[in-house]
């Protein structure tokens, strides 16, 4: 059939609509291709209104609206919605189900579970699309998110409520340091005996077989049981890929305005904006820098935004975000990573060439920042992160220095080979997040000399050995920090005596 002889009974259909089927609420598909439709009719449509294929069980999404058609995205498959399909409008602005049933449970970006688990009984509804919270409404970042990661929780911290960047190149380690931070809030909640932060990853054009492998993770360390996946995978059309992140903003949007605290991992940004810029591209919105539209920092600043601390009046719940984004060879400076960069408080860079040296978690000291900083700290850890960092940005550049000489005074050895040996303390395995009460009382050790005497090689056995003797000889030290947030006089005695019994000392050369 050709274009003229579609377009006859596309005009025929319009002229027969009935009265009731006027075209304030009902259209005709004018072009279909791509995930992308274009509609004639529908003259009262709004912007992210759902409408619906007639004779399907397709929905779609309405995003352009020009002066005869709108423009929409198809949630579902194409191939069964033709030119000439009628569509209806269903007044209703696109949401998704939210609630305490959704958790434990993996869904897509409408809300359906994918998990074979039987449908899910909640009768609460969000918009898919909603305002951030206003500056009134909102507080300062007070309270640390402990991701259990020790090069994190010193150098980085993240607060709740915070919106905090992993940027770094394919397969540095990005995705885990987000799993881990999940994994911990779980291991707290058993350890304290409080209500655990509700974990939500999002998973925008991931391979199914990597998100199978992150959810059997999850589950085998409890973690599932407070958290909730959302997939779009690589399969998907890209509009699910567009719609996934803000679903997950509205299921951790219904716990922060209940007074709890969430967690929410964008896994991975990059991804959905080459999404958005297919969608507009097909949608004929005019292409600007890289072909993206120019609503493309609107995009992600308004997801972002989604992310508070609420103050007490209006429930002191929080939405802390853990947007991901992939550079390519490093480089930070290209448009979207400069954009979310600008939008969040703080990045974690996971550097190429520290993660081949086998320096895991790959984190660039010099790069990385928290724009919430020790507000997001414990005092204890506080107080002994500021002479970490130092001592890591003096031996960065020492380093860099000493390998262009050979004749060095003892002094900068001395600061070379504490560098050193605080790198490796900061070395960590894959989900095996540390309670923040066992890291403190490492990096006291590391940052005050009881390390020195010891090779590099021994460090992380003698660090083994440190942890497990300290939940023995000293728990009361231990269970001060993690209650009180403070190392204070006493405890700080009987820390600095069970170091001096358990190591060789303080190196006095």
């Amino acid at each position: 059939m050709n274009t003229d002889l579609i377009l006859e009974e596309i005009k025929k259909k319009i002229e027969n609509l009935s009265d009731e089927q006027s075209l304030e609420q009902t259209g005709v598909v004018t072009e279909i291709g791509d995930g992308v439709a274009k509609i004639y009719g529908l003259s009262q449509a709004k912007s992210m209104e759902m409408i619906e294929f007639e004779g399907t069980d397709v929905f779609g999404v309405i995003l352009n609206l020009e002066r005869d058609t709108v423009g929409a995205i198809v949630l579902g498959e194409t191939e069964k919605i033709i030119a000439g399909s009628t569509v209806k409008s269903t007044g209703k602005i696109l949401e998704i189900p939210v609630g305490e049933a959704m958790i434990g449970r993996v869904v897509n970006p409408l809300g359906q579970p994918l998990d074979g688990k039987g449908e899910i009984k909640t009768d609460l509804m969000a918009p898919i699309e909603k305002i951030a919270p206003g500056v009134i409404t909102r507080e300062g970042v007070n309270t640390p998110l402990q991701t259990g990661i020790k090069a994190i929780d010193s150098i980085v911290p993240i607060g709740r409520g915070q919106r905090e960047l992993i940027i770094g190149d394919r397969g540095t380690g990005k995705t885990s340091i987000a799993i881990d931070a999940i994994i911990n809030q779980t291991k707290i909640a058993k350890e304290e005996g409080k209500d655990p932060v509700i974990s939500i990853y999002v998973a925008i054009g991931q391979k199914e077989s990597k998100v199978a492998k992150l959810i059997n993770t999850l589950e085998e360390t409890g973690a599932m049981d407070n958290s909730i996946v959302v997939l779009a995978g690589a399969s998907d059309p890209a509009s699910f890929a567009y719609l996934a992140p803000y679903a997950g903003a509205s299921l951790g949007e219904f716990f922060r305005d209940n007074g709890r605290d969430a967690l929410i991992v964008y896994d991975d940004l990059s991804k959905h904006a080459w999404a958005y810029r297919q969608i507009s591209l097909l949608l004929r919105r005019p292409p600007g820098r890289e072909a993206y539209p120019g609503d493309i920092f609107y995009l992600h600043s308004r997801l972002l935004e989604r992310a508070a601390k609420l103050n007490k009046e209006n429930g002191g719940g929080s939405l802390t975000a853990l947007p991901i984004i992939e550079t390519q060879a490093g480089d930070i400076s290209a448009y979207i990573p400069t954009n979310v960069i600008s939008i969040t408080d703080g990045q974690i860079f996971l550097e190429n060439d520290l993660f081949y040296k086998g320096i895991r978690p790959a984190l660039n000291a010099g790069l990385s920042v928290s724009r919430v900083g020790g507000a997001a700290q414990i005092k204890a850890m506080k107080k002994i992160a500021g002479k970490l960092k130092l001592e890591m940005a003096q031996f960065r550049e020492l380093e860099a220095f000493a390998q262009f000489s050979s004749d060095l005074d003892a002094d900068t050895k001395r600061q070379i080979e504490r560098g050193r040996r605080i790198t490796e303390v900061l070395k960590q395995v894959n989900n095996q997040p540390i309670p923040v009460a066992e890291q403190v009382i490492t990096l006291y050790a590391v940052t005050n000399g009881y390390f020195d005497s010891y090779e590099v090689s021994e460090i992380s056995a003698l660090e083994k050995t440190l942890s497990t003797k300290a939940k023995g000889e000293i728990a009361d030290v231990l269970k001060s920090i993690s209650d009180s947030g403070v190392i204070d006089e006493k405890c700080e005695e009987k820390l600095t005596a069970f170091l001096k019994e358990n190591t060789k000392g303080i190196d006095k050369a």
